[in-house]
């Protein structure tokens, strides 16, 4: 089963939920930004939590936590048929998965005046920029706004030319994520609720083996 992430928190709490102290085997993978864990959990090491990593990186997939059940019911797979098993199913859980599209963000305040004002608002969209506070002065307004990254140095320029050189813009050293629901690209993030599938059999290995625990 797969499940979204913000932090090892998150991702250590769904694993705590979900895991099964009666099967024979809890195997898992998270990916947040940067950071990455994985367990094979008695598996032999390299055989399910690393392969279950590589199922969530190869499908572009961030903010993501994974867990694979499994119950041992006397065949053995070899090195190559874990690998197989737990990667594949992994793979096809998240291939099941509703995503969004994550995007870092750039904030700044912009100061203009009235008479730049409502030029400078016509234009915030084609840039992807949200209004996050607004304040009026004597002189003009103040705006907080956020907006995609890659967007930030020429909606700067654009500001620069639209108040020709009169209007202020900072830039603010925090980022966060805009999700995009119209739009998806390659950085995911699952949504909402766990996602999972009954897998009777893949890549060759049947349900004798006990192998998939995935449930929504």
């Amino acid at each position: 089963m797969g499940g979204p992430g913000t932090d090892p928190h998150d991702a250590a709490d769904f694993i705590g939920q979900h895991s099964d102290p009666a099967a024979t085997h809890n195997c898992w993978a998270w990916k947040i930004g940067q950071a990455y864990r994985f367990n094979d959990d008695g598996e032999p090491g390299g055989t399910a939590g690393k392969p279950i990593l590589q199922a969530i990186e190869g499908q572009g997939l961030d903010q993501v936590v994974v867990l694979v059940v499994r119950w041992f019911g006397g065949i053995k797979l070899g090195t190559g048929g874990l690998i197989r098993a737990y990667g594949g199913t992994a793979a096809q859980c998240l291939r099941a998965a509703p995503k969004i599209e994550l995007l870092n963000l750039a904030t700044c305040y912009c100061t203009c005046a009235f008479s730049d004002m409502a030029l400078v608002r016509s234009r915030l969209e084609g840039f992807g920029v949200m209004i996050e506070d607004e304040q009026f002065d004597g002189q003009g307004v103040t705006w907080q706004l956020a907006l995609p990254v890659d967007n930030y140095a020429a909606f700067e320029l654009e500001f620069t030319n639209l108040t020709r050189g009169q209007g202020l813009i900072e830039k603010i050293t925090r980022s966060g994520v805009i999700f995009d629901l119209i739009n998806p690209g390659l950085v995911l993030l699952l949504l909402g609720s766990n996602i999972g599938m009954n897998l009777g059999h893949i890549n060759g290995f049947h349900l004798a083996d006990q192998f998939f625990k995935l449930a929504g």
